[in-house]
């Protein structure tokens, strides 16, 4: 089997048993993104001599006899909105882009600590807005099974670079679906664990509330095991919850376990939201999960509707908070010549800002104004625990609910780009998890008459992801659905 074949897990497993070179890996990854980035665009910066350096590194300590990290030797790329000390961190905007970090993230330290080699970070939709990473100021990327079709988003970059082999497996961000999203469109799994489960210091923040970083891989033992690496407490985050609450597990030796017992949740409305192939490929993959031993019930969450419009307040909200930062003062682009102090706050961020960034922070800024707090940021916050209490009920009946992860498949370049509402209904069935904190998973579960993959979206109560990760597992085993794009 060739080096890119490998799963991440495997490819650990053979680097750490002297089968395989962590240099080779390295190499082969850096030969398939010469190969294919060009058309791709994946990646805004890449690390090929320090990620060869470390790749040396590792295989030294391997053939010494020391002991080495989790993520022994394999290539892992990195959604360009994590704070690194090497390379800029420029989150796809122009005003970050000289911008770079004095500290790592602590998911970047500890895939660091974990022996992983960092190969580069990847596009995104500008600061994680969007759904499709059309809205990047500095590239374009295209989705690896049809360069004409859109990645997903915001982190398409992280998802077209493993299903297109160009590292094994990648750490990314999830606000309102930006993981499980892009996870669908380009057929892996994408895992966005329990807000509070991942350290978020050095993300660069979007929506304080909502952002959560975690996996995407090539198969749900991956997502295992890369939450085992960055899961877990830290100081430096006040929303970390502490070991005792939630205590970090060996998710990897557990995942293929099976879940007894097996309630799963479904939501009969939802799928009216759905194009017929994606809804179809869904409700063939509870045919299994029933064949399986489980029991399928139907529930109904009354307020899962009002969830799009609960997101848009809260997360614009947010982001019109968070986004102040970027002034042409403190770092970041300045405008050049500005004929006074407001110009420099004004022009600056015209300039280097664009359209979708614009319009979120001019959505959330008159959410938070006086005279329109109650009737809409309130109001938000409101129907935000209504959504919860709807999880909560169906966490009580169910081990899980299942659900498409997007109501199509991956829509071409350009298709959505003059319709924002369109744009932001392709986050439909994603964005609930977010509001709610709550972990969810995508895997792939089919193709459709293009050949492009679908995926299944599974959610678990808050701190479950063992379960979230065995009952995803249980589905994959029977199945062959985990297709990378050559």
């Amino acid at each position: 089997m060739q080096i890119l074949e490998l799963t991440c897990r495997q490819l650990r497993d053979k680097i750490a048993g002297g089968e395989v070179k962590s240099v080779d890996a390295t190499t082969a990854v850096f030969e398939q993104i010469e190969k294919h980035d060009r058309q791709i665009g994946a990646y805004i910066s890449t690390f090929k001599e320090q990620a060869l350096a470390k790749a040396k590194q590792v295989d030294e300590k391997i053939a010494a006899k020391k002991p080495v990290g989790l993520l022994a030797g394999v290539p892992i790329a990195i959604k360009d909105n994590m704070c690194t000390t090497f390379g800029a961190t420029t989150c796809a905007s122009k005003i970050l882009e000289n911008f770079h970090s004095p500290y790592n993230a602590t998911a970047v330290e500890k895939l660091l600590a974990a022996d992983a080699v960092i190969v580069g970070k990847t596009n995104l939709d500008e600061f994680a807005m969007g759904s499709s990473t059309e809205n990047s100021g500095l590239k374009k990327t295209v989705n690896p099974h049809d360069f004409s079709r859109v990645p997903g988003g915001s982190s398409g970059g992280a998802a077209a670079a493993v299903a297109a082999k160009m590292c094994f497996a990648a750490l990314s961000s999830d606000t309102g679906g930006s993981i499980r999203q892009p996870a669908s469109f380009c057929g892996i799994a994408g895992l966005k664990p329990t807000y509070g489960r991942v350290s978020r210091y050095g993300l660069v923040a979007y929506g304080s509330s909502l952002d959560q970083i975690g996996p995407l891989a090539k198969n749900v033992e991956d997502c295992a095991l890369l939450l085992d690496v960055i899961a877990g407490h830290d100081e430096k985050d006040s929303t970390s919850v502490d070991e005792k609450t939630a205590p970090v597990r060996d998710w990897l030796s557990a995942v293929n376990n099976k879940p007894q017992n097996l309630k799963i949740a479904i939501v009969p409305e939802l799928f009216k939201g759905a194009d017929g192939e994606v809804v179809e490929s869904v409700k063939k993959a509870i045919e299994i999960y029933k064949s399986s031993g489980a029991e399928i019930i139907e529930i109904k969450m009354p307020h899962f509707d009002y969830a799009i419009a609960a997101y848009y307040l809260i997360a614009t909200a947010e982001a019109s908070s968070n986004l102040a930062r970027y002034d042409g003062v403190h770092y970041g682009h300045r405008t050049k010549n500005p004929a006074d102090y407001i110009e420099v706050y004004s022009k600056s961020r015209d300039e280097a800002l664009g359209d979708e960034v614009k319009r979120r922070i001019m959505l959330g800024t008159y959410a938070l104004s006086s005279g329109y707090y109650d009737a809409y940021y309130l109001k938000a916050l409101k129907v935000r625990n209504l959504i919860r209490s709807d999880f909560t009920a169906a966490f009580a009946k169910a081990d899980c609910i299942v659900m498409p992860t997007s109501p199509t498949t991956a829509f071409k370049l350009g298709e959505k780009t003059n319709d924002p509402l369109q744009m932001y209904l392709a986050d439909i069935y994603t964005i609930a998890v977010n509001l709610a904190g709550v972990p969810g998973i995508s895997i792939p579960c089919g193709f459709d008459k293009n050949n492009l993959p679908i995926g299944l979206q599974i959610i678990a109560p808050a701190f479950a992801e063992e379960k979230l990760l065995q009952i995803a597992m249980l589905f994959e085993n029977k199945t062959d659905f985990c297709k990378t794009a050559f």
